[in-house]
């Protein structure tokens, strides 16, 4: 045992332990302490090239995610697992003996970085408070900048909000109807919304004589369709059985659902009865809703539990 052992061994159990308390306090929402996917945020963003950056130093704190060992760490990069003790404790140790070691590889994502190669030395280096790192980097080009998110949720809503103000601007959506509430929860879904929109355009061109303006496309599906859906939403009142969910992400998931419906049973399926029978098949069952409440106390506990025998020891 050499003179480092026993602070490397205090440095990856004081490590380990702000990882399980971190996981106690967001147990009823585990995503909110969990280390961001690349491949999570590349569905979202859907990166249009890759570009070889080189060797740059970067600052640790936009290093926000792994390709492949984000189940390892949490949110802050510090150690789940003990199994990752091993080559935790031997980055540690260079970094005593001042030993240089290789540049992490990172891919760079509006803005962000996400560890290729090297999460042990970020994590090692954010619990000793190291704010750069040298990296070489590759970039996956996008248009969206991202601000340093807590977590997952914290992306989605930067490109939700990134996708809203893209389509209100392009369209004139919000002009042409006075309307500024279509929200979603999901990314994605303005572009869904889009293709709604230019599908009516078409089938209204198909019985005029001179194409309709977009303008007048837009202000068409909002009145005639749009509304009248989330006018029956509101009615019947399922928003309940989906919290979390918007009139708007109800939409896109009914009219589907509607569609499917009138494909298998023909065209005279009334509307208020898609929307009821959506509800009765999709919905969380409150029993079940209990149940995983339940789960997540007793989950809760056997961690506590868990994790008071091991710092006891």
């Amino acid at each position: 045992m050499d003179i480092f052992t026993p602070q490397i061994q205090e440095d990856f159990i004081r490590a380990k332990n702000k990882a399980f308390f971190n996981e106690i306090q967001h147990l009823l929402s585990p995503e909110e302490a969990s280390l961001i996917s690349l491949n999570d945020v590349k569905q979202m963003i859907k990166p249009t090239a890759e570009t070889y950056i080189g060797m740059q130093v970067i600052p640790i704190e936009k290093i926000v995610g792994s390709e492949g060992r984000y189940n390892d760490f949490d949110n802050n990069f510090f150690p789940k697992s003990s199994h990752l003790k091993n080559r935790w404790e031997s980055v540690d140790k260079a970094a005593y003996q001042e030993i240089d070691l290789p540049p992490i590889k990172v891919y760079e994502i509006a803005g962000l970085y996400f560890v290729r190669d090297g999460n042990h030395r970020v994590s090692v280096a954010k619990s000793r408070g190291v704010e750069f790192i040298d990296a070489e980097v590759v970039s996956l080009q996008s248009e969206i900048v991202l601000k340093r998110p807590d977590n997952i949720n914290d992306i989605v809503k930067q490109i939700i909000n990134y996708e809203k103000r893209l389509f209100y601007a392009e369209t004139g959506f919000g002009d042409i109807t006075d309307y500024w509430c279509l929200d979603f929860s999901r990314t994605g879904r303005y572009d869904v919304i889009y293709n709604h929109i230019i599908t009516h355009k078409y089938f209204i061109n198909l019985t005029s004589n001179t194409e309709i303006p977009m303008e007048d496309a837009i202000m068409s599906w909002f009145t005639k369709v749009y509304l009248p859906l989330v006018t029956a939403i509101r009615k019947l009142k399922i928003l309940k059985s989906f919290p979390g969910r918007t009139l708007a992400d109800m939409y896109v998931w009914v009219i589907r659902y509607w569609d499917d419906l009138k494909k298998k049973f023909g065209n005279e399926i009334p509307l208020e009865d898609a929307i009821n029978d959506f509800k009765k098949k999709y919905k969380i069952p409150f029993s079940r809703k209990i149940k995983n409440f339940i789960n997540r106390i007793i989950l809760r506990k056997k961690i506590f539990n868990s994790a008071s025998d091991s710092i006891s020891s």
